[in-house]
């Protein structure tokens, strides 16, 4: 299912080598022409919406990925996204708070934002707040007024604070919100789901305005661990756009920004941003972190010519437990496994896939139709084999396991 970027799309595409070039303008800087490296045909257009049946699953919408890269700025696309595939929704199931390992992270991290901009008494603008359970973190731990926004937003869900207050709006954050003021603008998560990146953040640039103290922070995948750890399962649709240090901190700059600081966190699977807006005066210099472009042009061309062979190997891995009569599973059923699931093509190889998160329980994976279920569900088909789609995890599921008295081959996706 893998290959390289077809001429036959309606793209204007012109052959160089192993990769080609792509006649269309970098959605962060307007550069032309992109040079794309990798491609998936017909991939699930969500990897979260909770699917009701087996048979809603297997037809689910479905779209291409071509991602390319922009030499100028480093910015990476996927230049066949259709927005109008989106269905975000009540029923896109995204949160990762049934996890005691991300709430950990959840609250270092909210300590570290409060601590480093004094969020006391402040108001708090989040974009794309899931189902609210950051931002309730900020404002119960600071005091704060918070405001959140995110279609997928359900109110008989939404986390009770003893401190502070929150707002939330089932919608978009758009234009026409422009004028709330904020003193702190947070967005996890949400970047990487916009196609057309350079108008968002400038979108954002505008609603911040003049207030030269109000700090945006954005937290979104890290594109060069992808790259680099071939994880071609953190590839899929929903995810139109990537970023390493060096695109976002030029994206941010481009648009009106001084860039604080640029960090990844999370098994350096999360890159941070902070920053304030530039209202005159001379522009902080890049961060060295930031230097990374002659880096991309080589990296996107082994991840090009690697990826091959890891697919191929793990095609043989789950061949060879299956002609073994072993029972696998996969642990996590996000948009990890719809990837993994739906680029290698995998079928009866996989019994069942488990999550934490109770509210997919007898829900089915977008592409594949894998059956999702919760731990429990273990002890009445015990796996030999779990493949932990984040190793981030592995602690966390080891104890789990443990709990119940289970001791199957625990394979995380980079081993």
């Amino acid at each position: 299912m893998m290959a390289i970027i077809s001429p036959q799309r309606s793209t204007a595409v012109t052959r160089l080598g192993t990769q080609e070039l792509i006649h269309q303008p970098c959605p962060a800087c307007g550069n032309v022409p992109l040079r794309g490296f990798y491609a998936v045909r017909g991939v699930p257009a969500h990897s979260v919406l909770r699917l009701e049946s087996r048979e809603e699953a297997l037809a689910y919408p479905k779209g291409d990925v071509h991602l390319a890269f922009c030499w100028q700025c480093g910015f990476i696309t996927n230049v066949a996204f259709d927005p109008s595939l989106n269905a975000y929704s009540e029923r896109y199931e995204e949160t990762q708070a049934f996890s005691p390992t991300f709430n950990s992270f959840n609250q270092r991290l909210a300590e570290y934002l409060i601590s480093r901009y004094e969020l006391h008494g402040k108001t708090i603008l989040e974009i794309g707040c899931g189902k609210g359970d950051f931002l309730a973190l900020l404002c119960e731990m600071g005091q704060n007024r918070g405001i959140g926004f995110d279609p997928a937003f359900i109110p008989e869900r939404a986390p009770e604070i003893k401190h502070g207050q929150v707002t939330y709006v089932a919608d978009f954050y758009s234009e026409q919100y422009r004028e709330i003021e904020a003193d702190f603008y947070v967005c996890k998560m949400t970047l990487e789901h916009i196609h057309p990146v350079g108008e968002f953040i400038q979108m954002v640039r505008g609603a911040v305005g003049e207030r030269h103290d109000a700090v945006v922070f954005f937290q979104i995948p890290e594109a060069t661990r992808i790259l680099q750890k071939l994880a071609f399962w953190d590839i899929y649709y929903e995810h139109c756009s990537y970023f390493t240090p060096g695109s976002l901190g030029r994206l941010f700059r481009r648009c009106g920004f001084q860039v604080l600081d640029l960090w990844v966190d999370f098994d350096d699977q999360y890159l941070m941003i902070e920053a304030l807006p530039w209202v005159g005066g001379a522009q902080m210099p890049p961060l060295p972190q930031e230097n990374d472009l002659e880096t991309l042009i080589p990296l996107t061309a082994y991840f090009s010519q690697s990826v091959p062979q890891v697919l191929l190997k793990w095609r043989n891995r789950l061949r060879e437990y299956h002609q073994n009569h072993q029972r696998v599973v996969l642990w996590g059923g996000g948009s990890k496994a719809v990837a993994f699931l739906t680029t290698l093509g995998v079928g009866d190889e996989i019994a069942y896939v488990v999550d934490v998160n109770p509210y997919k329980r007898n829900t089915f994976i977008a592409g594949s139709g894998h059956w999702i279920t919760t731990p429990e569900h273990l002890l009445v088909e015990p796996p030999d084999v779990v493949i932990v789609m984040n190793p981030v995890y592995v602690t966390e599921i080891e104890a789990m396991l443990a709990s119940q008295g289970l001791k199957p081959k625990l394979v995380p996706l980079n081993a």
